[in-house]
């Protein structure tokens, strides 16, 4: 990961805003992840994210695509897997 660049350094440009987005997307990094490499606060990555991921070219792909999939799909799988073993707990209980 590039070392923090200093705030100032930062212009809120289409280019550098859309930067930000790609390397969510594209290289698999996380927000604060992203915003700490350029030097920005989290919630203004998570911003740029948000209104430009529709924009035509910064679809994710590569890591960044596969990342953005598993990250929902991961804490769903661990909700799961907590209700079954209330659910196994429940049975035996109820089994007595």
């Amino acid at each position: 990961m590039p070392p923090a660049a200093d705030i100032s350094d930062f212009k809120s440009t289409i280019e550098n805003k859309l930067s930000a987005v790609q390397l969510v997307n594209e290289r698999g990094y996380s927000i604060p992840d992203a915003a700490r490499s350029l030097g920005i606060h989290p919630a203004n990555v998570r911003g740029y994210v948000e209104k430009f991921s529709n924009e035509t070219g910064v679809v994710p792909s590569g890591d960044g695509a596969i990342q953005a999939e598993l990250r929902p799909l991961r804490k769903e799988n661990a909700r799961l897997q907590l209700e079954c073993g209330v659910l196994k707990k429940a049975a035996a209980f109820f089994a007595k």
